[in-house]
Parts: structure tokens; C-alpha cells; sequence
């Protein structure tokens, strides 16, 4: 028991110590990444990308397609997995699943290009958003039905036993006790929703993949390299956020 405990706890201090140095390591590179490129003799052409009103609006651009990318996600496929996850509909469930997990198996750049010719050559915001939030619905999806599946039958019966409805089990039981398996599903999501919305260029939504793009077309290594930096530095970020909602989110007797 002691060897378990010692083990947990030290589980928990890696963990927090993890939780400190991600963000620090991000900020250390992107700074240093950042002074190298303004550092250097740049010419003209590559100056148009190199310079802090460019980067700070496609890194914007990029963070808000993964904000609503989250929005939608949280909002399609919580309500799903809850319902999915009810004795009555549970036939449906694999179905369900099925559909979303074409999406993901698909490749995304292909999902983006259909919804393309799907809405008829169509470009902007939400023209990649909706198809990236499909393809970064499954794990949410997923995992509030397995969240919800493996709560205590026991705990559901005593619930009920004291008088509480379905509504009330399910919100102050069920749910509660799920969070911990639903935001992990919202961490994969979000870090997927971040890489993949490096393909937004194509379909005329901006983001850093833009400046990816630019820098390989050009051959320009200062540029790609700050491009492929800051986007991996935005997806290191949003892990550490989804790590610290797991952490500080979940019922404090789960953590």
C-alpha cells in the first residue's frame, strides 16, 4: 500500500513539474526562434514575413479557428455522447462512432477540399472550421460515452433511491464523474484541431500554414522555420491548457 501511495504521489509531483516547465520550455523556444529570425540581414521578400503585425495576425487567425473548432466540438459532441451513452439509444451508438470515425481516418486536407467543392468553391473562416471540427470530433465523442458508460451502476441506483431524476443523476452523478474522461477527449481534440488547421491556407482561411507555405514556395528557410515553430508552439500550449483542465477540472476525489 505504502509502495502505491509513494508511487501516486510521485506520479503527481512529475506531473505538476511537468505542468510547470512545458509552458516555460514554449516561451524559450518561440523567443529564441523569434530572435534569430529578426537577427538576420533579411531581404525584402522575406522582411514581408518576418515582421510582428504578419506573425501576430496569422497566429491569431490560427488560434481562433482552434477556438471554435473547440466550441463546436464541446457543443456537438457532449450532447451526442450523453445521449448516445442512454440504454435506449445505445444501439446506435457504433453507428455513430463509425461516421465520426471516417472523419478522423480520412485524410484532412481531403475533408477540407470536399467541403470546398461541397459548399461550391466557397473560401474563409468556417469553410475550414466545420470540416477540421469533424475530423477532430471522435475523441470527445468517444470518450464522454466511455466516461459515462463506466460510472458504478451502485452510485446511479443510489441516486435514484433518494429520490433524484434521471435529469438530476445524470448532472450530479453521471456527468461529474465523467469529466475526467471528457477532457481528455478535448485535449486530443484540440491538439489535432491546432495541426490541422495549418491546412486552412488552402481554402483561403490564413493561419500559420499560410506562412509554412510561403516559405517553402520561396525556399525560404527563415520563414518556414519560424511558421513550423510558432504552430507547433500553439499545439505545445494547448496540450499544456487541456493538461491543467484535467488536472484542476476534474472532482477533486479523481484526481
Amino acid at each position: 500500500m505504502s509502495s502505491q501511495f509513494a508511487s501516486d504521489s510521485g506520479s503527481r509531483t512529475a506531473e505538476r513539474l511537468r505542468l510547470l516547465a512545458q509552458p516555460v520550455a514554449v516561451v524559450v523556444l518561440v523567443a529564441a526562434v523569434l530572435g534569430w529570425a529578426f537577427s538576420q540581414d533579411n531581404d525584402e521578400v522575406t522582411a514581408r514575413s518576418i515582421n510582428a503585425p504578419f506573425i501576430l495576425g496569422l497566429t491569431w487567425a490560427h488560434f481562433l479557428m482552434s477556438f471554435a473548432v473547440a466550441l463546436i466540438v464541446i457543443a456537438v459532441a457532449v450532447p451526442l455522447g450523453v445521449l448516445l451513452s442512454r440504454p435506449w439509444a445505445r444501439r446506435a451508438a457504433p453507428v455513430v462512432i463509425g461516421i465520426a470515425n471516417i472523419g478522423q481516418a480520412a485524410p484532412a486536407v481531403g475533408l477540407l477540399v470536399l467541403f470546398f467543392l461541397f459548399t461550391g468553391g466557397a473560401t474563409g473562416f468556417w469553410i475550414a472550421v466545420l470540416p477540421i471540427a469533424f475530423y477532430a470530433l471522435l475523441p470527445v465523442l468517444r470518450n464522454t460515452i466511455v466516461g459515462l458508460q463506466q460510472v458504478d451502476r451502485s452510485l446511479i441506483d443510489a441516486g435514484r433511491g433518494i429520490g433524484m431524476s434521471g435529469a438530476g443523476v445524470l448532472l450530479r452523478i453521471e456527468l461529474p464523474l465523467a469529466v475526467p474522461y471528457i477532457l481528455a477527449g478535448l485535449r486530443t481534440a484540440l491538439v489535432l484541431a491546432v495541426g490541422t488547421a495549418t491546412l486552412a491556407l488552402f481554402v483561403g482561411a490564413g493561419g500559420l500554414g499560410e506562412m509554412i507555405d510561403t516559405g517553402y514556395k520561396l525556399n525560404d528557410w527563415t520563414v518556414m522555420i519560424v511558421g513550423s515553430v510558432l504552430a507547433m508552439a500553439l499545439a505545445l500550449l494547448v496540450d499544456w491548457l487541456g493538461a491543467l483542465a484535467e488536472t484542476y477540472l476534474s472532482p477533486k476525489g479523481l484526481r
